[in-house]
């Protein structure tokens, strides 16, 4: 290679270095500066490509995320990140279930090592369990690499994966291992404390879901987040517009917004991660019962489609939550918490 082009390939590694890395301290704006400045000097680079879809998902702006993901892709056939970023993409939270399949297909062909088999294998068996078909999922994910993994994220994953279908022993063995690193994610502390409260251990399940909702309370703000004013007009407005028969079995409550659930709750067995909680038995001052529903700001958040579509988004979690609520039977004890996001 001559000195010339080692110098513009130089150019464009520290372009993209650059940008990773501006990511990684949140500066979205920087990082995109710089991979258009990737383009400018090569505008059939997929790594650029892949970036500025990657800083445009972290926006919220899904379908060009998607388009450069794909830009990424058609340029390079064997570009796994940009395979299993549209892939990510498309499962969470746009919903494409038949077309995640089909790039994660693509994508295993593209593997070379245990590490990328198990990653797009594991994003596939969640595209499948999406899609209801959990026998090709249970299938699947019997037969991943066994590792050990250099990604020790993988290790949740594919515990993650056992858990939704149901097969606790292989999930504990994996969720525990990965909950045991000083460096454990919420995600991962989550799912261990969903673990617990399936094997009856109440008293470690809350210690997890408490330190689930600590280290949540951590995480940064989505950069497409509206601020707290904002968010109690959009959630106001997504009542008036309730079913007709949910709205009547609101009516004269005492609606609160908040961040994430209170310690105490959360203490006493409510998921951390739960978009709302009615609270069926609060005294009024005059001694009157009257109902509560709070709203948890960041946990509603968490579950949103299409950023773009906000108003919409949190009009569908509503209604689904609260028919949710309010069609359980009346021995079951009330417990609003939605199943966990694969």
């Amino acid at each position: 290679m001559s000195e010339q082009n080692e110098g513009f390939m130089d150019r464009l590694s520290a372009h993209l270095d650059r940008g990773w890395e501006l990511v990684t301290q949140g500066d979205l704006n920087g990082a995109m500066a710089s991979a258009e400045q990737t383009l400018e000097l090569d505008g059939d680079s997929p790594d650029a490509h892949n970036l500025i879809g990657y800083i445009h998902a972290a926006n919220g702006n899904l379908d060009m995320a998607l388009e450069h993901y794909r830009q990424a892709i058609e340029l390079d056939e064997h570009y796994l990140e940009a395979m299993l970023n549209a892939a990510e993409l498309l499962i969470h939270p746009l919903g494409s279930f038949a077309e995640a399949i089909r790039v994660l297909d693509q994508a295993l062909e593209s593997c070379q090592t245990a590490d990328d088999i198990a990653d797009a294998s594991v994003l596939k068996v969640d595209a499948l369990l999406q899609q209801g078909d959990r026998a090709a999922a249970g299938e699947l994910l019997m037969g991943l690499p066994e590792g050990p993994f250099e990604n020790q994220q993988l290790d949740f994953l594919i515990g993650r994966a056992h858990f939704e279908l149901d097969q606790l022993e292989a999930a504990a063995t994996l969720i525990e291992r990965a909950a045991s690193r000083s460096d454990a994610s919420p995600d991962v502390l989550y799912y261990l404390g969903l673990l617990r409260d399936r094997q009856g251990r109440a008293a470690e399940a809350s210690l997890a879901f408490l330190k689930t909702r600590h280290l949540d309370s951590l995480l940064p703000r989505p950069p497409w987040a509206p601020s707290h004013s904002r968010f109690e007009k959009i959630v106001q407005a997504a009542l008036r517009d309730l079913a007709k028969e949910l709205a009547q079995r609101l009516e004269g409550s005492l609606i609160m917004v908040t961040d994430l659930p209170g310690l105490e709750v959360v203490a006493e067995g409510i998921d951390p991660r739960t978009p709302l909680l009615l609270d069926e038995m609060a005294s009024t001052a005059d001694g009157q019962e009257q109902r509560r529903m709070f709203v948890y700001q960041r946990n509603i958040e968490r579950l949103i489609r299409q950023p773009l579509g906000l108003q919409e988004d949190v009009l569908e979690i509503l209604n689904r939550e609260l028919e949710a609520h309010f069609n359980k039977p009346k021995q079951e004890s009330v417990d609003p918490t939605p199943k966990p996001q694969a």
